[in-house]
């Protein structure tokens, strides 16, 4: 296959997370962001590769780029 992306120096260009909310209280409450895996391009750009470390028990994943910080703020 062409689109191979695991050749050493390719950086990711996403990270996958795992995203839990927290409720502490009814007025506060907060998400808990696990990094589960990355993505990388294909590189005929129709697409990712996903490597997972983790697979979610709730099965949703939130890929972010990778030079964005996952927040309470980030919609999901």
């Amino acid at each position: 296959m062409s689109d191979d992306v695991s050749k050493p120096g390719r950086k990711p260009t996403h990270r996958a997370y795992t995203v839990k909310r927290i409720d502490h209280s009814s007025e506060q409450s907060r998400s808990l962001w696990t990094p589960i895996g990355a993505a990388w391009p294909l590189k005929s750009g129709n697409g990712f590769k996903l490597k997972l470390d983790a697979t979610p028990i709730n099965g949703e994943i939130i890929l972010l780029d990778r030079t964005e910080e996952p927040s309470d703020d980030t919609q999901h």
